[in-house]
């Protein structure tokens, strides 16, 4: 447990009086373990550690037994979710201190954790995910009379971004965002909408026009699988100083699009966005790093709603949403970093029967 409880230094203890007579350090270790097995909410993990009490007896002391539901509850309600963060940047270890790559970012909500009574909305987070190691990076909540984009800062200031490229969609792309990344020697490729006016409608008539090919690097791809044949073209231009001149946005170096073609069944459907870019990355880097920021979708959120059933978590006091969304978010990196090849299904129900295996994902993860 010594071991172990370093995972959890700094994390400070909320509670008082009475409440302080089950071990901090204990209770959070039972709380991810219970998770990492595919419990759900604080009733699990109550029940988690009634079961498996002989088993955490080996290195827990579990003066008082174990705790109840109502003991979790309280503690993940009142507990500062800044500090329960730390325990997943320590998880990551050198992973996240040696960062490359590219970083998606892109928000979701919670959608059971609404309060009627209280007219609270659902908890909306805002997350960055590395794309090629499909890992969380980090979280930060957004304000419920606010939207992502002030939550986004926060979020920012957690990670080292030398060396990647921050990827999202155009509630993103703004001036401010673009500032915060280039200062922290990072890049990025934002998408590009209406929402930008003028920029966005320059950006299209140029790409779009045939005239202007000849300063346009193209890359295309055709994928054929389960019925249907996709052809993605991506179009970059690096030379941008007439649109700099006019628009003058921060570290812009490229614009680009990219269009996608979709036959499915006889039917044709065709769909262009374009891009943002600060770096004079070759079209097929660019294509690679468009299509990689979907994986925050297909590796994350899918995953979080399907397998850990996050769209039904009812917590919905205090601070206890939050924390269990960490939770659940650090017991997935745990997953990924253990080094056997199976399904994220497969590995939660093989730490639920191997308590092994339980283990040695956390000790897989420590020593990363």
């Amino acid at each position: 447990m010594n071991e172990f409880s370093a995972l959890f230094e700094g994390v400070s203890d909320p509670r008082r009086s009475n409440a302080t007579r089950h071990d901090l350090h204990e209770m959070l270790m039972i709380a991810l373990l219970c998770v990492l097995c595919g419990g759900e909410c604080c009733h699990d993990m109550s029940l988690f550690g009634r079961t498996k009490e002989r088993f955490l007896r080996q290195f827990m002391r579990l003066e008082h037994g174990i705790p109840s539901h109502d003991a979790f509850s309280d503690l993940f309600n009142a507990l500062d979710p800044g500090s329960f963060q730390q325990v997943m940047g320590r998880l990551l270890g050198d992973f996240a201190a040696n960062l490359s790559g590219v970083i998606a970012i892109d928000g979701k909500a919670l959608r059971r954790s609404f309060c009627k009574a209280s007219g609270a909305s659902p908890l909306h987070l805002v997350q960055a995910f590395a794309a090629e190691a499909r890992l969380v990076l980090g979280q930060a909540r957004v304000d419920e009379k606010s939207n992502e984009i002030t939550a986004l800062p926060a979020l920012l200031a957690l990670l080292d971004l030398k060396g990647t490229t921050i990827t999202a969609d155009a509630l993103h792309t703004q001036r401010a965002t673009s500032e915060a990344i280039c200062a922290k020697k990072g890049d990025y490729v934002l998408a590009l909408k209406a929402n930008q006016g003028r920029l966005y409608e320059d950006v299209k008539l140029y790409l779009d026009d045939p005239e202007t090919a000849g300063n346009i690097q193209s890359f295309q791809t055709v994928d054929g699988d389960h019925g249907r044949i996709e052809t993605r073209s991506a179009s970059l231009c690096h030379d941008i100083d007439w649109l700099q001149e006019h628009h003058a946005w921060p570290g812009l170096a490229a614009i680009g699009k990219v269009t996608g073609t979709r036959e499915i069944a006889g039917k044709t459907t065709t769909k262009t966005r374009y891009f943002l870019l600060s770096s004079a990355l070759a079209p097929e880097r660019f294509a690679e790093i468009v299509r990689l920021h979907w994986r925050i979708e297909n590796s994350l959120h899918w995953v979080l709603d399907v397998t850990m059933n996050e769209d039904q978590a009812r917590n919905r006091k205090g601070h206890g949403p939050e924390n269990l969304a960490m939770l659940r978010r650090t017991a997935l990196n745990l997953a990924r970093t253990e080094p056997t090849k199976g399904s994220m299904r497969g590995k939660i129900k093989k730490a639920g029967w191997s308590d092994d295996f339980m283990l040695d994902m956390i000790r897989e993860a420590m020593t990363v």
